[in-house]
């Protein structure tokens, strides 16, 4: 591999794994006992995925940094959002709150650059006011994902389980997020 910067990081883990990041250099995750030949040969064996996976994010880069961006929205408009997620938010959640099977403490809506919602150990929801941007069934998709937190605070496959029970197609609402997520955080001034 003598395009992609390759780093090593070691620790407790019991397997090895490969994760590219924005940059576009691998990261290579492995157990403190595995042997550098035996990080090297995974590599190797790895390298066609890589290769690929790298040339796909390249070409998504050139494409997002091609793409015009929309102007920041201003305080006032920001305020509006805020508005709107506090009335409408709260409803979805006391919707949702019964079909998932869960209580929940406080409702509390900002304005955030990275998450979209988050639930604390307490039961306490925070949602991202910019979720008001995203179609209707994007925005139950995190307001139920954060509602299955009550019952598993991780991402396991039961956790996923429990979103997809309550709905069923969910996987379209997060690729959404995945694909346009940057265009609505890009609207934080």
């Amino acid at each position: 591999m003598e395009k992609a910067q390759i780093r090593i990081i070691r620790s407790k883990r019991k397997t090895v794994a490969l994760e590219i990041r924005p940059d576009l250099s691998v990261l290579v995750r492995a157990p403190y006992w595995m042997a550098d030949w035996q990080i090297r040969k995974f590599v190797d064996e790895k390298s066609d995925w890589l290769y690929a996976h790298l040339r796909e994010m390249e070409q998504k880069q050139k494409l997002e940094a091609a793409r015009p961006k929309a102007a920041p929205l201003n305080p006032g408009e920001l305020q509006v959002l805020a508005d709107e997620a506090l009335r409408v938010i709260p409803e979805r959640v006391q919707f949702y709150a019964p079909v998932v099977g869960v209580t929940y403490g406080r409702i509390t809506i900002r304005n955030q650059r990275t998450r979209w919602g988050s639930c604390s150990a307490k039961g306490n929801l925070n949602f991202n006011c910019l979720l008001m941007k995203a179609p209707p069934e994007v925005l139950d998709y995190v307001v139920v994902h954060e509602l299955c937190h009550r019952l598993e605070m991780n991402h396991s496959p039961r956790f996923w389980a429990q979103v997809e029970r309550v709905l069923p197609d969910y996987k379209v609402s997060r690729k959404w997020l995945r694909e346009h997520g940057n265009e609505l955080m890009d609207l934080n001034p």
